[in-house]
């Protein structure tokens, strides 16, 4: 059997200097301050059924939950961890939703993604209004 060629000291040596660099781009895109706190598991009273105006928005940070109002008067929400990297989504413009790690933008009526580098809708959550109060997440 012929001998393999191992591999010389200079590739070994670049190998070993591109590592380091290939992890700092992989932690680069996780969330800032280690994982994002879960979307609800269990239906979650987010305030009253009146904080949210017809054809507008509200981001529920503590529970990474936005709820939109349709001008028919239909609450829609969705999770607000960010498609792209998992980062949980901090900002709130009308119903422009921006991810602080890469600049993703949602839209906060549908979900769908404005601006890369997302590509993938965020997830609805189910959402009703029980006894005057907005009630979302599984079971809702």
């Amino acid at each position: 059997m012929p001998a393999q060629p191992s591999a010389s000291r200079r590739t070994v040596l670049r190998g070993a200097a591109v590592a380091p660099v290939a992890g700092l781009g992989l932690a680069a895109c996780a969330a800032p301050g280690g994982s994002p706190a879960p979307t609800p598991t269990a239906p979650v009273d987010l305030g009253a059924e009146s904080e949210v105006a017809k054809g507008g928005a509200k981001l529920f940070r503590d529970h990474n939950v936005v709820v939109s109002r349709g001008a028919d008067g239909a609450l829609k929400a969705y999770s607000t961890i960010c498609t792209h990297a998992g980062c949980a989504i901090n900002k709130l413009q009308g119903t422009t939703l921006t991810c602080p790690c890469h600049g993703s933008e949602f839209d906060a009526a549908t979900g769908k993604v404005l601006a890369a580098p997302a590509t993938v809708p965020l997830n609805e959550l189910p959402v009703k209004v029980a006894a005057g109060r907005i009630v979302a997440g599984p079971e809702a």
